[in-house]
């Protein structure tokens, strides 16, 4: 009878002592690890603005998982909550500000806010490069950010007449950049930071 005891006390004994090695926050949420793969190329201080296309979840309630655009009021529709404000926030404190709202109708929710596209802040590029067009403006960007974004000048762009356009308010400035001069390292300062609805043009 001891020969059949003493095995399964040790068994016991090791269930008991891999039942107390899992983590303690086995079972939860990994909002962390998806979001921020999902988010990887969107900045964590991006700030959400009008026809931005957001994804929103929460943790075991599929029924309350929307895909949104940001209205041009700066608010998204969510289950529950009707209308949240979520123009100028990043995604963090608009998902505690879901998370805030829900807690009235969900035990503790957890709530992920992933920026799909990013329509609110953009730049253009026009003339002489290969790819011309709009470019989202999703993180700092220099002009020849843009540029080697357009895929490069093109063989016959006049490199010394490049012209970034900028509206602000009601004035329009002007800055000029000459490629050549800063491919030799020369005026780095020409190389500015662009804004939502510049326009870079290349003849």
């Amino acid at each position: 009878m001891k020969q059949v005891i003493l095995p399964l006390v040790v068994c016991a004994f090791c269930l008991d002592g891999i039942s107390q090695s899992q983590p303690k926050n086995a079972g939860q949420p990994l909002r962390t690890a998806a979001s921020q793969a999902e988010q990887a190329a969107v900045p964590e201080d991006f700030v959400i603005g009008p026809e931005d296309v957001l994804e929103i979840n929460v943790w075991k309630e599929p029924e309350l998982n929307r895909k949104v655009t940001v209205r041009s009021d700066g608010k998204v529709s969510v289950p529950l909550l009707n209308d949240v404000h979520a123009g100028g926030l990043t995604t963090r404190q608009l998902q505690e500000q879901i998370e805030i709202g829900l807690s009235r109708f969900v035990l503790e929710p957890v709530v992920s806010v992933v920026v799909l596209e990013i329509r609110s802040k953009v730049v253009y590029i026009l003339g002489s490069v290969k790819n011309p067009g709009e470019y989202q403006l999703g993180r700092p960007m220099t002009v020849v950010d843009l540029i080697a974004r357009a895929g490069g000048l093109t063989e016959f762009a006049k490199k010394k007449d490049i012209v970034v356009v900028r509206q602000q308010k009601e004035a329009t400035r002007r800055f000029s950049f000459n490629f050549d001069t800063f491919v030799d390292g020369r005026n780095f300062a020409q190389n500015i930071q662009l804004q939502s609805g510049d326009k870079v043009f290349v003849p």
